[in-house]
């Protein structure tokens, strides 16, 4: 029997302090080949500016493999639809079995906030008590609870282009009880983080690397898979030590990264590894109070693996979701 899984079962599912852990698992699993992660091919037209990413996964440790489809499309803004649609198939490794398939919405949420949650454990100071976000959607209501479980922030500085936007991010993130203060601009947030997390669909660079402050952690996150698509300037990739969650995928979509190696000014040899090889311990991560470091975060399909094992488990043991004989 295969269980499908609703936005509005999963949501009430989730778990932040575990998708934590499942993911720092996957990753070190990847360094040390207990995991495949190969990179997504884009899947595109000439007709269209639409793009569809079939991030395809598996792990030993967790017995499953996996595909979420994602499908990118920017021109649904002008429709009021989502921009980024996904679903994901869970697999038995063993078996072969279709375990689950899962709407994308909540779990590339959370599991995203969690891969920066992982990245700012290995990579920020440990002390760091005030959280820059650049971006005030639901990502960053996840990305509060996220960097709670690692690091004791008590401070939130905060920008969005839209008011209402920053003002219904405060009430939501209201019960932790930090201290919020509304940005006036971006350069304001870069500058007061000790943790930085950038969650914009931004094409343009937002943050100069100019603006970067000794031993800041940026968690860049928010830009679409696209070559030509990035938040941070090739000033803060000069200036930081970055980390990539797969190399091969940052090579192939992360403007980010792209766009410097282009100009020149950086080449892919300078990216100091995935987090992966911090995470398992054969690589360091910071290694000064000074350090300024990176996580370029294109996303990965073990993401989503691990996050679904745990909705999937999650879901038998509650009696969540709809069994459908898919073979019969």
């Amino acid at each position: 029997m295969t269980l499908i899984l609703k936005a509005s079962e999963l949501q009430a599912l989730a778990d932040m302090p575990a998708t934590i852990a499942a993911v720092e698992r996957v990753f070190a699993g990847l360094s040390r080949g207990t995991a495949v992660q190969p990179a997504p091919d884009s899947l595109l037209l000439p007709s269209s500016d639409a793009r569809f990413l079939p991030m395809a996964a598996l792990s030993g440790a967790e017995e499953l493999a996996s595909v979420k489809l994602l499908a990118d499309i920017p021109a649904n803004r002008e429709s009021s639809l989502p921009t980024q649609r996904s679903t994901i198939m869970l697999v038995s490794q063993l078996t072969g079995e279709t375990l689950a398939i899962l709407d994308g919405k909540v779990p590339t949420r959370v599991r995203t906030a969690a891969a920066s949650a992982v990245a700012t454990k290995l990579l920020a100071r440990p002390g760091s008590t005030t959280l820059g976000l650049v971006g005030a959607g639901a990502l960053a209501v996840a990305h509060v609870e996220a960097m709670l479980s690692v690091l004791p922030i008590e401070h939130v500085v905060v920008w969005s282009r839209s008011a209402d936007t920053v003002a219904a991010f405060c009430a939501e993130i209201s019960h932790h009880g930090l201290n919020i203060t509304r940005a006036a601009s971006v350069r304001e947030v870069v500058e007061a983080a000790d943790v930085l997390c950038t969650l914009t669909p931004a094409v343009e660079p937002l943050v100069k690397g100019e603006w970067f402050t000794p031993g800041l952690h940026v968690n860049a996150v928010g830009s679409r898979p696209r070559a030509d698509h990035r938040e941070i300037d090739s000033a803060g990739m000069v200036r930081a030590r970055v980390f990539v969650d797969s190399l091969a995928t940052a090579r192939a979509k992360s403007g980010g990264l792209i766009i410097p190696v282009a100009e020149g000014v950086m080449g892919f040899e300078d990216v100091e590894a995935e987090l992966g090889d911090v995470a398992a311990g054969t690589r360091p991560g910071r290694v000064s109070a000074e350090d300024v470091t990176l996580f370029n975060s294109v996303g990965i399909g073990l993401q989503d693996l691990a996050i679904g094992r745990l909705l999937y488990d999650a879901a038998l043991s509650k009696g969540v979701g709809t069994r459908v004989a898919l073979n019969n």
